[in-house]
């Protein structure tokens, strides 16, 4: 019997080839795009799950604030944090430190000819014992003493390759930086995994780097990560957790200010401070860091966010190609009824009947999943660029890949199958085989059928608006005044490297045709910046609101605030007229927060090593992160102050709109001319603001294909319901023409319920789509307003969409010859 079923459906398939091209083409394309996120979804949650333990290592994450203010969150974590865990709590059974030296440039020399020289973006100094917490697979050596020399290395596959090639790297010397301090390679790793939170090529150990280990004692430094592992006995659900973070206090107050601050934990907290020290599953860490201080070291974190966005658009697009099934399906009910009729008459039972639908279902839900399958064959490759991804397709064929396609296939088949086998046999057979009307328009299924129209182009509407707003919000993060101007500006990292030819090298570069100005500082915006506390001084007249402040800043020379066009609201710029070591420039920000109503000639104490600055300026307030945060206080140091050292610098070029390959062959040339064998590394600074926003930008990528893709799915639905209307209502038609009914009357007629359907959506759309949008959109401190102009350009290209795809076939029944349509009356 169920043989018979699929033969039969195999038969109607064949003898509506027109239809069945529809019905699969919809539910492949449902199918397909299914298939590509749930790949994507198991990717996003199977992030470091490989690492024997994986449940018992924890991210160590802190809250702080400092009168009042808070100072710092997320992964950011100062070096003495790791071990006072250890050494306070039996059931923490390690630790683990990491901290990124940022760009090292490593050279591999035979004899005296330099063969191989690089620079390194992904070295991260590590504890001696982080193989044996992390368990990355070794090709060579051993993870219990690989690291446990400060001059040891441990590489990549990858990276032994392009250092030596062939020849075995064990015991190679790589020199790093320009002292060439030798690190001896004593281990090879395989390739990092892809769905590893660390991504690096080298990893050398944290006490060979002094500014960690000169700080080893130091609670508010935040330059490194902490992990810990806890013990197998240790309960590592929320509620042992909890009970384990609850101890932390203690911890705090024992040994944070017992070295530190020169203030008790007590005045710490009484003038508004906090220290919480939290614990994450490094498990969690992927999607549920994003919006901590961590994304400078981890690079591949993602947001919990996107999976639900994604899973939710998987869902609706499905949804949509079964209801498109659907709507065909009852498309061809007048050319069914007879089919349904004649089998009741010889005896078939209602529950065959429907067992006959749903196989027939079943069969084109089988040929869409092979179309599908196809399909994402050829699309993964573009769809991995797009989302950023390494997708394989032969990830498909798991066993939990596997039962989830064909659950997908069966769960298809059914829900596109249901309604209309109930429907088309629901007929009274005696009605139809008279040639009379087999249903009534009765409400019931005139309210599922225009239910399912609004349902899809509702969720059209809802996916035009997001990306009208998602794209919206992009522009709005390329054109808003940052406080500076990033176009036209040329970054040469690590000019650290020229040593006391900087300098020089920058007063070359200003010489240079098309050059306007160049300037030499210790970060630039987007990247790393220094923060510590800073005492504002009173004054008889003027007060300040805080007793300290938490100041990022950079060190800069005079041409910073030129080269970049930076806007001076109050005072000077640094010059060589003026002993400027002691001066500092504010933002807005910093002068507000610390309560003068005139910053200029006020003073700031710096405890760290006992300097005091006269402030001489201040500036308009500069973004120099992601407009996800607010413009925090900020402070510009003169170079001449020495105040701090980060160790790296950077000099950042501003040129004139012309031929940037000649610029660029101009800058490398005076580098090569000045440092021989050091890489020349370069970027642009609108391309560093611009990769802040990068998972924006694919996920607005995506929404717009995947909006296509919705609107296309819903078309084939509609086209489906204007057949069958227009099927219904022929012999109406012929009697309205016969009695002088134009074209065009005859169009309107045919397309103004569905029109009202889709204002019906649109009414449904707007607040579900501002709701949506408006949540998204909470994450940036500088958004969008979502204004009415959106809604109404959605809501009129679905119409247009719409009344595009119901013309076609209201002019073809408006056309036809009314005398064929009659004849049988």
């Amino acid at each position: 019997m169920i043989k018979n079923y699929f033969k039969i459906a195999w038969r109607n398939i064949r003898r509506n080839k027109i239809n069945s091209i529809i019905n699969i083409a919809g539910l492949s394309i449902g199918m397909s795009c299914v298939i590509l996120i749930a790949l994507y979804v198991q990717d996003e949650l199977g992030y470091d799950k490989f690492f024997k333990d994986a449940d018992h290592i924890f991210q160590v994450n802190m809250t702080g604030m400092d009168n009042g203010v808070e100072s710092s969150s997320g992964g950011n974590t100062a070096p003495a944090v790791g071990p006072a865990l250890v050494s306070s709590y039996a059931e923490i059974e390690a630790f683990v430190r990491i901290y990124r030296p940022g760009d090292v440039m490593v050279v591999y020399e035979e004899g005296a000819k330099t063969e191989n020289y690089f620079t390194e973006k992904h070295v991260m100094a590590v504890d001696s014992n982080f193989l044996q917490v992390f368990n990355y697979q070794l090709v060579q050596g051993h993870a219990a003493t690989c690291l446990q020399k400060s001059n040891s290395v441990v590489i990549t596959e990858k990276t032994a390759k392009k250092y030596f090639g062939k020849s075995d790297p064990i015991g190679k010397v790589l020199l790093f930086d320009s002292e060439k301090r030798p690190f001896v390679v004593t281990a090879v790793l395989k390739n990092i995994p892809a769905q590893s939170s660390f991504q690096f090529d080298m990893l050398a150990p944290i006490s060979a780097y002094a500014e960690v280990k000169k700080r080893s004692w130091n609670w508010f430094w935040l330059q490194v990560n902490t992990y810990v592992k806890l013990r197998d006995n240790v309960a590592a659900d929320k509620a042992g957790i909890a009970k384990l973070e609850a101890k932390f206090p203690g911890m705090v107050k024992m040994h944070a200010f017992q070295s530190n601050r020169g203030e008790t934990f007590e005045e710490f907290t009484k003038k508004g401070g906090k220290m919480e020290y939290h614990l994450l599953p490094f498990t969690s860490v992927h999607l549920y860091a994003s919006g901590m201080n961590t994304p400078a070291r981890l690079t591949t974190l993602s947001d919990i966010k996107y999976v639900y966005i994604f899973s939710v658009i998987a869902l609706f697009i499905i949804t949509l190609a079964c209801v498109n099934f659907m709507n065909l399906s009852t498309a061809q009910s007048a050319r069914r009824a007879k089919e349904v009729g004649v089998r009741k008459v010889l005896g078939s039972v209602r529950t065959q009947l429907i067992k006959q639908f749903l196989a027939e279902a079943i069969v084109y839900s089988f040929m869409a999943t092979v179309v599908a399958l196809i399909m994402v064959l050829v699309v993964l490759t573009p769809f991995n660029h797009l989302a950023g991804k390494s997708l394989l397709f032969s990830s498909i064929f798991n066993g939990y890949t596997c039962l989830f396609i064909l659950g997908l296939c069966i769960f298809t088949g059914l829900l596109s199958g249901v309604y209309p086998a109930f429907y088309l046999t629901s007929f009274n057979p005696v009605t139809v085989l008279k040639g009379m009307k087999a249903f009534k328009n009765n409400f019931r299924h005139l309210f599922v059928r225009n239910g399912l129209v609004v349902f899809q182009f509702t969720i059209s509407i809802v996916l035009i608006i997001c990306t009208i707003i998602v794209y919206k919000q992009l522009r709005y993060t390329q054109n808003k005044d940052l406080g500076l101007d990033k176009e036209h500006v040329i970054v040469i990292a690590n000019t650290d490297r020229l040593k006391n030819a900087e300098e020089s090298f920058r007063q070359e570069l200003t010489k240079q045709p098309g050059v306007i100005a160049a300037s030499v500082s210790s970060s630039i915006p987007t990247r790393t910046n220094f923060g510590d506390t800073y005492v504002p001084e009173p004054t008889e007249t003027d007060k300040p609101l805080l007793k300290e402040i938490g100041l990022s800043s950079f060190v800069v020379d005079n041409d910073f605030i030129p080269t970049f066009k930076m806007q001076v609201l109050q005072g000077r710029n640094f010059s060589t007229e003026f002993s400027d070591s002691a001066s500092v420039i504010l933002n807005e920000t910093s002068a507000k927060q610390i309560g003068w109503k005139d910053a200029v000639g006020k003073y700031l104490g710096y405890p760290g090593n006992s300097q005091r600055f006269k402030v001489i300026a201040v500036v308009k307030d500069f973004n120099v992160a992601s407009l996800y945060d607010p413009v925090e206080p900020f402070a510009l140091f003169h170079a001449s102050s020495k105040t701090y050292n980060l160790g790296h610098s950077y000099i950042s070029v501003r040129f004139q709109p012309g031929n940037m390959k000649d610029y660029l062959h101009t800058l490398e040339n005076n580098w090569r001319s000045f440092t021989a064998g050091t890489p020349f590394d370069y970027s642009f600074l609108d391309t560093e603001f611009d990769s802040l926003y990068r998972s924006e930008q694919r996920m607005g990528s995506v929404f717009a294909i995947f909006t296509f893709l919705s609107i296309f799915v819903a078309c084939l639905g509609l086209f489906g319901l204007s057949v069958y209307t227009a099927e219904r209502r022929t012999k109406e038609i012929g009697v309205r023409k016969v009695l002088g009914a134009s074209v065009q009357s005859v169009v309107a007629l045919l397309s103004k319920n569905f029109l009202k359907l889709v204002l019906i959506s649109a009414i449904i759309a707007f607040p579900v789509a501002w709701l949506a949008m408006n949540k998204w959109l909470e994450d940036f401190a500088y958004r969008i307003t979502i204004g009415w102009t959106v809604f109404v350009f959605a809501a009129s290209a679905a119409l247009f969409i719409a009344l595009l795809t119901i013309s076609a076939q209201a002019i073809k029944a408006a056309i036809a010859n009314p005398a064929k349509s009659l004849r049988t009356e």
